[in-house]
């Protein structure tokens, strides 16, 4: 199985996770977050696939989130503004994320992607 692996590579989550894909033999496909940022499609698609809610995809730790104040805002946007808002920039969806066939994983726990990724 090749999986999606999606990243900012200068974040440190991001970098344990990719380790911890390389020390399991996991083959992945990089993509840089903010050089090829997910489209609104991509993100409804993965959205649909990963059965969590919407939010679990912003950043909500992120300084871009935070200085845009969306805490207070996400609850009033559509779940179409939302995928637009998360497809303007990168540094807004949480990371990294593995995208699969059957499913998507958001942010790197490491016993939840152990039950995915060493299943299949």
């Amino acid at each position: 199985m090749k999986v999606l692996f999606v990243e900012y590579p200068k974040c440190s989550t991001c970098i344990k996770a990719k380790k911890w894909l390389e020390e399991n033999m996991i083959s992945f496909e990089d993509r840089h977050i903010v050089e090829q940022n997910p489209s609104a499609a991509e993100l409804k698609e993965w959205h649909k696939r990963s059965g969590l809610p919407l939010k679990n995809f912003f950043n909500t730790s992120g300084m871009l989130y935070r200085s845009m104040n969306l805490k207070e805002q996400i609850s009033n946007l559509s779940e179409e503004e939302q995928y637009a808002l998360l497809a303007k920039n990168g540094m807004l969806v949480k990371r990294p994320l593995i995208v699969a066939d059957n499913f998507v994983l958001v942010g790197f726990k490491q016993a939840q992607w152990e039950e995915k990724l060493k299943e299949e």
